[in-house]
């Protein structure tokens, strides 16, 4: 499903109101009074009065021309009466056509035709933060983000967060041209169970798949258990929202005062960052501590993970010899992202 463009979209709401026929009377009517005022008046020709008609019907007034007999300024008389009628229409006519537009944006009733924007299934506390989050990078600061949820009104004010109302299904990941979107952050539904919430996700993740599965998906669940569900769905992220929080309190029991570094490097609000950078061609086929002690002393980067590829293997903390290869990816935490030559 494509957006159709503004000017289609008024013109159909135009022909709605019946204001074509409102358009051909006011051109029919510019057309009689100018060949009118040419024929009664002996100074103005049919071009000079058709410009005359359109500054009287407007009520402009400008005085260039002017009738001089009693015929020509009784089709003045009544061309400034009409005026006054249809310039309130036309004003009221496009006055509702924005408003209208405006509402059906803010409840979720347009359809969207984005190419490589982030798709945010459902709305609750973590899509905040989310949100949040990706409006204080500077790359995803004003990207548009398409929302499906089922709330009644768009539910922050983000001129480049964009609502759809409903259930995520077939027909609304269309409206949000799921075909060309890069991302899609699938989160929980937090007005079911934790059982039937991850049961959604899963299914959703199923649907987002079969449409594209070129987006990368990211996947909120509660139960660890339903992990391998989503994999078979082909979750190319899975996100255990307990079992995370969970695991970070009893690393921070253990080791006080690690969970401010994990909320650092999390958050792009403040301090250093993890940021993905593609390997540099030389470094390629170097063993790791080579690498790793480049970027720190080059790049003041720490260099904490490696991947396969752009949505491959990710190998944490890899040994000294291990050798990365051309394509392959670095996992870095900077305060900013390293510029490679």
């Amino acid at each position: 499903m494509r957006t159709k463009s503004p000017l289609r979209r008024f013109w159909q709401y135009l022909k709605h109101e019946k204001f074509d026929r409102l358009l051909l009377f006011i051109l029919l009517l510019l057309v009689v009074s100018s060949i009118a005022v040419s024929f009664l008046e002996p100074g103005i020709s049919l071009i000079n009065g058709f410009w005359w008609s359109i500054v009287t019907l407007t009520t402009v007034g400008y005085g260039d021309i002017s009738p001089a007999t009693i015929g020509g300024r009784v089709i003045a008389v009544i061309l400034m009466l009409f005026g006054i009628g249809l310039l309130g229409t036309l004003s009221a006519t496009i006055a509702s056509f924005l408003i209208d537009l405006k509402l059906k944006e803010n409840r979720g009733m347009s359809s969207f035709d984005f190419e490589n924007h982030i798709i945010l299934c459902e709305w609750n506390h973590q899509a905040r933060t989310v949100l949040q989050e990706l409006r204080a990078d500077p790359h995803t600061a004003e990207a548009p983000i398409v929302l499906i949820a089922d709330i009644e009104m768009k539910p922050v004010d983000d001129d480049d967060l964009h609502f759809i109302q409903g259930n995520v299904t077939d027909e609304t990941l269309e409206r949000g041209n799921l075909d060309r979107a890069k991302t899609v952050v699938i989160l929980g539904d937090t007005s079911l169970d934790d059982t039937s919430r991850d049961a959604k996700a899963v299914l959703t993740t199923l649907t987002v798949e079969s449409i594209n599965p070129d987006a990368y998906t990211i996947v909120e669940l509660e139960n660890e258990a339903n992990v391998k569900h989503c994999q078979r769905a082909n979750a190319n992220e899975i996100i255990v929202a307990s079992e995370l929080s969970s695991n970070l309190m009893a690393r921070a029991a253990l080791n006080h005062g690690i969970s401010k570094v994990i909320s650092e490097v999390l958050s792009v609000k403040s301090g250093n960052e993890l940021y993905k950078i593609p390997l540099p061609a030389s470094m390629a086929q170097r063993p790791f501590i080579e690498i790793f002690t480049e970027m720190k002393q080059t790049h003041r980067s720490t260099v904490i993970a490696a991947q396969k590829g752009n949505e491959g293997e990710v190998i944490s903390n890899p040994p000294v010899n291990h050798r990365l290869e051309q394509g392959d990816y670095l996992i870095v935490m900077a305060l900013d992202k390293p510029q490679m030559g």
